[in-house]
């Protein structure tokens, strides 16, 4: 199954059963084998081969077209690998793509609570109160987002992860429109999903600052 990072039911599943994010939890584990991925007719990267475990950070870095994106929505199955293999082990995986996904005749919470029916689990009405606070969106949870500024429903997009019981989190240019509060809270949020055993691969041009990150730099 693939869903489009347009749509508010931007998440895909690789597992059929649904876990919490709690740190006996089995750890989701990724290998990419020799890789290698076209866009728009070209070949934007071959031969690329790397391992994430629970736990971990992996950013992605890299100029514009070097195929940050590209590589993303093939670990989300929202795009086709051209050859090599992507394994994942153990992992339900939450997607944040360059659109925010969201529902704009909606709540913030409405949005939260759609995504998670359509993933087929009852929403986790703590998590989503967690998540709101984290992003200061608690006094936001009844606005529709069509009335939110840029950063305020990119707030609403991370918060809609983070509520989430996905282990696996791919996030593309996840710093897009935050302010210097929203981009500590978003790294205190990814700091507690690796320490709970997550994993989690970033698109960025910015510094992450998260100890258990490490970098892939494409077109190198």
């Amino acid at each position: 199954m693939s869903l489009s990072p347009d749509r508010a039911a931007f998440f895909f599943s690789d597992m059929v059963r649904r876990r919490r994010m709690v740190p006996d939890v089995p750890k989701a584990a990724l290998e990419v084998t020799e890789l290698a991925c076209r866009r728009g007719g070209r070949r934007v990267f071959d031969g690329l081969s790397f391992r994430v475990a629970g736990g971990e950070l992996l950013a992605l870095t890299g100029r514009n077209g070097s195929g940050k994106t590209t590589l993303l929505r093939a670990l989300a199955r929202l795009g086709r690998a051209e050859a090599g293999t992507i394994t994942w082990q153990g992992a339900d995986i939450a997607w944040l793509g360059h659109l925010d996904g969201l529902k704009g005749d909606l709540t913030v919470a409405e949005n939260i609570d759609v995504a998670e029916r359509v993933r087929g689990v009852v929403p986790d009405r703590a998590r989503i109160a967690a998540a709101l606070t984290s992003f200061d969106l608690t006094a936001l949870a009844s606005r529709p987002v069509r009335t939110l500024s840029a950063g305020q429903r990119r707030r609403t997009a991370l918060a809609r992860v983070a509520s989430s019981r996905a282990n696996a989190w791919l996030l593309d240019e996840p710093l897009n429109a935050l302010d210097a509060p929203a981009q500590a809270a978003l790294r205190a949020v990814l700091a507690q999903h690796l320490a709970a055993g997550g994993l989690a691969i970033a698109a960025t041009h910015a510094p992450l600052d998260i100890a258990a990150a490490r970098a892939l730099e494409l077109g190198a």
